[in-house]
């Protein structure tokens, strides 16, 4: 019998300044099905994010925006997941990808960060790297020199709603 997923983890950078940006897309992603669901994140200073809960079939499923930077990700995604007592195989992490195509998603278990440092930390917090991704494709900006601007950058199609929040245009 497969393990079911208890706790999402959307990646990204708090604040304004970083809302629009590629980095973003798992708070995006997680945005999205709290809107979907009607739940409202709320801080949680304890698990260094914030937290909100659904229910899919009959399950309860914790969703989770750590506020710790994408590079301490793992701080926030560890306090919550020993709180929980949720291993390793029943948490998802959705964060942007490079190496794949704009509007491209992948589902993988394990594997290595790939140089993302929020995996990086994650897998550290965690002691393994044994947690389902959810890859979101940003793609590459072509040289590697141009990475970090490009990831804090947003793309070309975000405009702002308003609410403020990025929509696609």
């Amino acid at each position: 019998m497969a393990e079911s997923i208890r706790l999402i983890v959307g990646l990204g950078n708090p604040g304004p300044e970083y809302q629009g940006t590629r980095h973003n897309a798992g708070y995006w992603l997680l945005d999205r099905i709290a809107a979907r669901d009607g739940v409202v994140f709320r801080g949680e200073a304890k698990f260094f994010g914030e937290t909100a809960r659904i229910g899919i079939g009959g399950h309860d499923i914790w969703l989770l925006k750590p506020t710790t930077y994408m590079n301490r990700s793992g701080r926030s995604v560890g306090a919550l997941a020993r709180y929980l007592k949720i291993p390793r195989s029943q948490i998802l992490i959705a964060h942007d990808e490079l190496d794949l195509a704009p509007g491209v998603v992948k589902l993988k278990q394990g594997g290595g960060h790939a140089g993302h440092n929020g995996l990086r930390d994650i897998i550290q917090a965690l002691g393994g790297r044994d947690f389902w991704r959810l890859r979101l494709g940003i793609d590459h900006p072509g040289d590697a020199a141009k990475v970090v601007n490009y990831v804090l950058g947003a793309p070309p199609a975000m405009t702002k709603s308003v609410s403020g929040r990025p929509s696609s245009g």
